[in-house]
């Protein structure tokens, strides 16, 4: 029943147009009539006494969400904005001027335009700061809220006001919106001794792709082992986990099942292909924002005896959606359908009675988890997340996240990289003609003293304040930050992350367990 249709069960108030969309999907028979009946009286009551007219379509809208609340946290409606999003997050493509932002206090900066896209061909420039959309000033906004300001139908127009240093005055820009590639599979690089590290952000439908291509490119470079970093990966779509879990395992080996209500969804998912990288030896990163798809790889790596997995425990979402879609009207319901288990049979779901402690991600207590062995029999846990066969904890200090959200280390890099600081104008960088007194600046940046000292005249200079006091105590996780932007400005992001990632607490024990992975292909059991 397409949406238009259900507006005749309610007149102009909508409210009963919602639950005609779950009883399309859920209910029947004399609930429905009762419910039916109850709702019409209250859409009345509401419609003829409300002291001003009612917004139909929001309040419709309002009940769909709230009727889902009382299934589970992972049940939600779509209204158009939010299904165009998601279709988008899916295909790996949206329509926009392609630049990456980040807000700053409230100021709205170009991190970096991508290039080949409108953004980047008008010569936006990383450091600029966007001051208004259409008109519209950009400093109360999210900065969610001003990427769903920039996108927009491919073909459309949109306007922005760009404040650039070293300009006496803003100007405008009208860019034409165009299909831009939305990558999850943005970084993959070489790290030392043969060990490549590949990033996947999110799961779409061209994850798989996407992998195959950067593990081919880092083969031509050597790769011996890998690190398969899926922290902070939220999920998306089953069938991509499923295939990014085959490059690994051999034919035969079970990667997920699931089991609902409806036998139509009781099915298990097998690997199916062969000769690809089932021997090479791997570790998967994992954290707290690590959920859904990523633990459908994470668990079958691991219940597998595949690899090893280094980091927090993961979020611990082990129920599947399907999205029931009403194309005309650009709305749909995405309803938990099953719950999925690993291949050792554990439901890595947590509990979500209690709401609050969910959301917060409370941990269960290991002796009130399921216990369930992998194919060599060694124990895990289920109905918690993914608990890794090694726990390195990382948390970043109070001075380290303040200074991140001014923007000071991205903003110290970009002076740092055209002689605006006083250190820098020591240096030669690469590109520029050798000077007898500059020294010349190397990839393998290692920041020091005199670059933290150059750092704090920065801010003192552009009146950042910060809490001085704290500065010890966070200057390790500065010193790794002003390495990655400093890389980043004069190399490049993907050189940026490598340098990085050198340091990452996290990949330098999975470094250092990494023999501990390859023993375990060579005693594996199975398929």
């Amino acid at each position: 029943m397409p949406w238009s249709a259900m507006k005749k069960f309610a007149g102009p108030f909508l409210v009963v147009a919602a639950l005609a969309l779950l009883y399309q999907l859920a209910w029947n028979g004399d609930v429905w009539n009762q419910s039916l009946e109850k709702l019409t009286s209250m859409a009345s009551l509401v419609e003829d006494n409300y002291y001003q007219d009612v917004d139909a379509q929001k309040m419709a809208f309002a009940s769909i969400r709230g009727m889902l609340l009382t299934l589970d946290p992972h049940s939600y409606f779509l209204d158009p904005d939010n299904f165009s999003r998601l279709r988008e997050d899916q295909v790996g493509l949206y329509s926009g001027i392609g630049i990456q932002i980040q807000k700053q206090e409230d100021r709205l900066v170009v991190i970096s335009p991508l290039e080949g896209t409108p953004a980047y061909r008008l010569g936006l420039q990383a450091g600029d700061v966007i001051s208004h959309i259409n008109g519209e000033s950009t400093k109360p906004i999210t900065s969610f809220e001003a990427m769903q300001k920039l996108r927009g139908e491919k073909g459309t127009k949109v306007r922005i006001t760009v404040v650039r240093e070293g300009l006496d005055k803003p100007f405008d820009l009208t860019i034409v919106r165009e299909e831009i590639p939305l990558y999850s599979v943005p970084y993959a690089f070489m790290l030392d001794n043969g060990v490549g590290y590949v990033f996947i952000r999110n799961f779409s439908e061209t994850t798989p792709k996407e992998l195959e291509e950067k593990l081919k490119l880092l083969s031509g470079q050597g790769l011996k082992s890998l690190i398969l970093d899926l922290r902070f990966n939220g999920g998306g779509p089953l069938f991509p986990s499923v295939e990014v879990a085959d490059e690994f395992l051999p034919p035969g080996a079970l990667i997920v099942s699931m089991r609902g209500r409806d036998k139509n969804y009781n099915r298990e998912f097998r690997a199916v292909r062969g000769s690809q990288y089932e021997k090479l030896p791997m570790i998967v990163l994992i954290n707290q924002g690590s959920a859904s798809a990523s633990e459908i790889v994470a668990g079958a790596i691991m219940d597998n005896d595949r690899g090893s997995i280094v980091g927090e425990d993961s979020f611990g979402k082990g129920v599947v959606q399907t999205v029931f879609p009403f194309p005309a009207d650009r709305i749909a319901v995405a309803l938990t359908v099953a719950k999925y288990y690993t291949p050792s049979g554990r439901s890595i779901q947590r509990d979500y009675s209690n709401l609050e402690d969910y959301l917060m991600i409370k941990e269960k207590a290991p002796e009130q988890r399921e216990v369930r062995y992998t194919l060599k029999g060694r124990k895990v846990l289920g109905q918690g997340g993914i608990t890794p066969d090694y726990e390195v904890k990382t948390t970043n200090k109070p001075l380290t996240l303040e200074l991140f959200a001014k923007g000071s280390f991205f903003g110290y890099a970009r002076k740092f990289a055209v002689h605006q600081t006083p250190l820098s104008q020591t240096f030669v960088f690469p590109g520029e003609a050798p000077t007898s007194s500059g020294v010349l600046l190397t990839k393998n940046i290692k920041v020091e003293g005199r670059v933290l000292e150059d750092f704090k005249i920065y801010l003192q200079t552009n009146k950042i304040s910060y809490a001085a006091a704290g500065f010890p105590e966070a200057s390790s996780e500065i010193k790794r930050e002003l390495e990655r932007e400093i890389t980043s400005a004069l190399w490049g992001p993907d050189e940026g992350q490598r340098v990085y990632r050198l340091s990452d607490p996290v990949v330098l024990k999975a470094l250092a367990v990494m023999p501990e992975a390859a023993k375990l292909i060579a005693d594996r059991k199975g398929p």
